[in-house]
This record gives structure tokens, sequence and C-alpha cells, in this order.
């Protein structure tokens, strides 16, 4: 009868601990629930700051700047949430301190796979309607944003398991009702996550470096190497078809005119024997073999290596490379502008 006696007092005691652990689920529950019910939507703009030399930015009507999409934009892109195993963040590949590349000749994603190019930098891209990545396969940069997550080389993840987590998540469903006044938690989509890290990816504006303030704002004189290099970097060689200056793809303000273009780094015997087709995966088209988007060289002295491969680790060996196919008046000297005069990188 003893034994009895006790034996029901456990399962008495057991049975209490099951209910207030139910009851702590059940209130962390209604919490969540009522920080997303009490969110509600905020479409104050965000306001980019760009120089008066800098052209307009290009801001889709579909996914106008606003400070909490921005903010939710940023979080995600910081957030590695998004990969398979919770360890690889879009900053992963594309860090502040590099002009948002990685510094390595080939991106490596989740588990250290290697991917088959160089990450790009993640600056000015609101100036861009030509493609994006380097053969250019996609048209928008919130089409761009989903690719990384569903590449098994990159994220390694889906469409359907990032959709689930940012559901369940504490904060986000919440956040996402800030910022795109969703009614549902079902509500959260890639293509809104998509939106989001797009406009973050707007605000990533470069045009206020040590070059610009001195041609552009008349703050201070360059230095006698740097009119030199200037003179240089802008010279365009006459009547030579085969052998523009730096400037014919890298010009004025943004350095980059963001077309796709074969520059001499392979040798091949036919349009169809390059390593990495480029551009032709993306149009199919046999000419646009070997073609690569023209990056831009906004903060180039923080992005090596150098080309889509990542082939080279210096900007001198860039310049060599120059040099081979003719351009010799652009060694060294040329160094010195604007390879190290635009450099600019900012807390974002």
């Amino acid at each position: 009868m003893h034994r009895m006696l006790i034996f029901c007092c456990f399962l008495a005691w057991g049975f209490s601990l099951v209910s207030c652990k139910k009851d702590t689920e059940i209130c962390a529950d209604c919490l969540e629930d009522n920080v997303f019910k009490q969110a509600i939507l905020d479409t104050t703009p965000y306001v980019l700051n760009v120089p008066s030399w800098l052209p307009k930015p290009i801001i889709p009507s579909d996914n106008v700047l606003t400070m909490k999409g921005v903010e939710l934009g940023r979080r995600l892109f910081y957030d590695p949430i998004l990969s398979k195993d919770s360890t690889l963040s879009c900053a992963g590949c594309h860090s502040l301190n590099k002009s948002f590349t990685d510094g390595l000749p080939l991106s490596k994603g989740e588990k250290g796979l290697v991917g088959i190019r160089n990450s790009m930098a993640l600056v000015n891209l609101a100036y861009n309607t030509r493609g994006f990545f380097w053969d250019g396969r996609v048209n928008s940069l919130e089409n761009q944003v989903l690719h990384p997550i569903e590449d098994p080389l990159e994220m390694n993840n889906t469409i359907q398991e990032v959709e689930l987590r940012l559901r369940r998540n504490k904060k986000y469903p919440a956040l996402f009702k800030e910022a795109f006044g969703i009614n549902s938690k079902n509500e959260i989509t890639t293509d809104l996550l998509a939106k989001a890290i797009a406009q973050f990816e707007r605000t990533l504006i470069s045009g206020n470096s040590r070059y610009d303030q001195v041609i552009w704002g008349q703050k201070g004189f360059p230095e006698e190497d740097e009119v030199r290099g200037i003179e240089l970097f802008f010279i365009e060689f006459a009547g030579s078809v085969n052998h523009p200056g730096c400037s014919h793809c890298h010009f004025n303000p943004l350095f980059t005119d963001n077309q796709f273009r074969n520059n001499g780094l392979d040798y091949v015997a036919s349009l169809l024997d390059f390593k990495d087709p480029g551009r032709r995966n993306a149009t199919q088209n046999i000419n646009d073999s070997g073609r690569f988007r023209v990056p831009t060289l906004r903060n180039i002295a923080f992005t090596a290596p150098y080309m889509h491969d990542g082939r080279f680790k210096t900007l001198e060996e860039v310049l060599q490379q120059y040099e081979k196919a003719g351009m010799v008046l652009l060694m060294k000297i040329l160094i010195s502008f604007p390879l190290s005069c635009l450099k600019e990188i900012k807390r974002i």
C-alpha cells in the first residue's frame, strides 16, 4: 500500500511537469503570435545617399526601398539560416572588408565545396540592367538572390526548406510583416526574401573614393604619378580595334559598362574549346563563348584575386596580362590610378 502511494505521487508529479511544459510552450507560441499580430506594415522610404557625380540608381517599381525592407534584407544577408547546414550566409562569400568578395580564387560553398568561379563584388548593383553573375544568366537582382540558395556548390538548400525555416523562426514573421504587410506566416516566401536582400544590396553604393573627391569634388590635387596614371588609363588608342584603352570597358563613373566581353585571357582552337564557356551558357550563342561580365574597378584593390576564375593574385599580374596583349603603356605606372585611388570601404 505504501509503495502504491509513492508510485501515485511520482505519477502525479510527472503529469504536472508535462502539463507545465506544455503550458510554457503554449505561452511561448502565444507570445510569438502576439508579436506577429502587433507588427504593422512600415513603408518609410529608405533614401540612398548617392554622390552627385553618380547616375540615378535604378530601382524597380515593384520593389522600392524602405527602411524595414532594407533592414530585413541586411539581416537575411548575414544569416546562415539560408544554407542547408545553417553554416553559410551570403556574407560568407561576400565580405564587407573585401568589397563583398571572399578573397578566394574560386568561392567555397557549404561543407567547403569549391565552386567554378570567383566571387564578384556586390557594389553598385543598382546600376546594372544587363544581367547578373559572370555570365549574366539572370536578368534581375531579385532572381539572382535565389540562385545561390539552391546551388549544390553554394548553399545547397531548397526553396521549400528555406520558406519553412523562416515561417517557424521566432523573429522573421514579424519582420516580414513590417516590411511587406503579410497577414499570415504562410505568406513568407522566397520571393519576398529575394526582394528584401535585393533592397539591401542596392544600398551598397561606392562612389566617394579619393579619386571622386579629387576629380569630381575638387578637393585636393592628384599626385604626379596619379596624374600620369589618369592619362594612361583614359587613352583610347586611335585606329586600334584590338587594343582599346582601359576606359573603353571601364569608363566613368562606374568603371564598368556591365557588358560581356572576351578580354583575351585564353587562346583556344575554336569557340567550343573554352574551359569555361562563359556567356554562352546563358545565351546558347556560340559567339558568346569566353565572354564574361566586365567587373567594376571600384574597390579593386580589395577584391583580389582577379578574373572570373581568380587566376591572377595581384594587380601587377593583371597588367602584365594586358601588356602581353599589346597594351605596353599600362605597365606599373597605372597601378597608381585608379586601382589605388578608387578604394572605399564603409561600414554597412
